[in-house]
């Protein structure tokens, strides 16, 4: 092979590397876009997939028409000292709390010194053996503040509270109870349907909004209370501390 024929051919050999190089260059590129697309396509999915589930979410949310504080209580009372109450059915501490102090608190109400909201919250759903009690006991009590009988059935939850660690009390037995204070049919339906689970949550992650972790919380005036060791007020300091609120 004479020289100009070695030349050609080096120069040939030249070209079709820089071609092949482009079109590697080229087919990563569009793989390069390819992959992107994809991406993108698939965000946009999950995007449309998240916002279809928030809506579906807060279309399920039944707040009942009592409600108070931003749709998260039930008040009983019409008192000027505002006592605010967040309590989980499941909770023994809130039983002791309100064995010590329910008498004090009705007596307050009576006496037109405090107003109560009530705000029951499910905190210790994972303490009822994968039941929810919490969440099904508050939802059966906002049933009862719709239809006009929240007290009544909020003692009667108590007075029959499950131990914690339990299955709590099944959907019969709080329909069984709120026959015993006067409760009908449309109450048995709302527990049967879980209308107020998903409004359960929402109170539920106002409280934690707000601050709070643990139950019960006691607020007197927009002021925590607590005794000198952080723990529940008693009936008593609860009872002064309302005095003093009252001026």
């Amino acid at each position: 092979m004479s020289k100009s024929q070695r030349d050609r051919a080096a120069a040939r050999r030249i070209v079709e590397q820089q071609k092949a190089a482009a079109k590697r260059r080229q087919v990563t590129i569009w793989t390069s876009v390819a992959v992107v697309a994809v991406l993108v396509i698939a965000g946009l999915i999950g995007f449309v997939v998240y916002s279809n589930q928030t809506k579906t979410t807060s279309s399920k949310v039944v707040t009942p028409s009592v409600a108070v504080d931003s749709g998260t209580a039930f008040a009983v009372g019409t008192g000027p000292v505002t006592l605010d109450l967040y309590e989980d059915f499941m909770c023994p501490i809130c039983h002791e709390f309100e064995t010590d102090s329910a008498a004090t608190i009705k007596q307050l109400v009576a006496d037109k010194k405090v107003t109560v909201r009530y705000h029951m919250v499910a905190i210790l759903d994972d303490r009822s053996q994968g039941t929810k009690y919490s969440t099904r006991a508050a939802g059966a009590a906002a049933e009862a503040a719709q239809e006009g009988k929240f007290q009544e059935y909020f003692d009667v939850l108590y007075a029959n509270q499950p131990e914690e660690n339990s299955t709590g009390l099944s959907d019969a037995k709080l329909i069984e109870l709120g026959k015993s204070v006067g409760l009908g049919d449309t109450f048995a339906n709302a527990v049967n349907n879980k209308t107020y689970d998903a409004w359960v949550a929402t109170v539920t992650d106002t409280f934690s909004a707000r601050g709070f972790n643990g139950t019960p919380t006691v607020v007197v005036n927009g002021k925590q209370l607590t005794d000198a060791n952080g723990n529940p007020p008693t009936h008593d300091l609860l009872a002064k501390t309302v005095a003093a609120a009252a001026g």
